[in-house]
C-alpha cells in the first residue's frame, strides 16, 4: 500500500487529504502523469499546437485565444467558487457530481462502480446540484 495525496489528482481539494491504495493504483497514476507530460514534451518540441494544412493563421488564431487579464481573472475566480461549491457537498455528492461531470462517466457507470442503483446516483447528483447552486446563490 502506498500513500498518496488526492489534493494531487483532484483540483477541488484545498487542503492535503492522504489515503492509501493499492500500488497498482498508484503506479497507474504515476504513469498517467508520466505519459501526460511526455505528451506535452512531443507537443513542445514539434511544435504540433495547430494544424499546418493552411497558412492563413485561423488554426493558430482558435487554437491560441487571448484573453484579457479580466476574463482571466474572471475565470479563475469562477472555477474557485465551483470548486469551493463542490466542496461544500457531502462527500458522496461531491465524488459522484466529479465524476460525472468532470471525468465523464455515466450515471450507469458510476452506480456499477459504487455497486448502488443507478436511482440513487441520478438523485444524489441532482441534490448536489441543487445544493451547488444555493451555495452559489448565497455568494453571487
Amino acid at each position: 500500500m502506498i500513500r498518496i495525496n488526492l489534493r494531487d489528482h483532484y483540483p477541488f481539494y484545498k487542503s492535503d487529504f492522504f489515503i492509501e491504495v493499492a500500488d497498482e493504483i498508484a503506479l497507474s497514476l504515476k504513469r498517467f502523469d508520466l505519459d501526460e507530460n511526455a505528451y506535452q514534451l512531443r507537443t513542445y518540441r514539434h511544435k504540433a499546437y495547430y494544424s499546418l494544412d493552411r497558412n492563413d493563421g485561423i488554426e493558430h488564431e482558435i487554437m491560441f485565444l487571448s484573453l484579457s487579464p479580466e476574463e482571466i481573472y474572471e475565470r479563475k475566480v469562477t472555477n474557485q467558487e465551483l470548486y469551493a461549491a463542490i466542496n461544500s457537498l457531502p462527500d458522496k455528492q461531491a465524488k459522484r457530481i466529479y465524476a460525472h461531470y468532470f471525468l465523464g462517466m455515466s450515471k450507469a457507470a458510476i452506480a456499477k462502480a459504487e455497486d448502488v442503483r443507478e436511482s440513487a446516483i441520478r438523485e444524489s447528483v441532482e441534490r448536489g446540484l441543487r445544493n451547488i447552486e444555493k451555495f452559489l446563490k448565497k455568494f453571487l
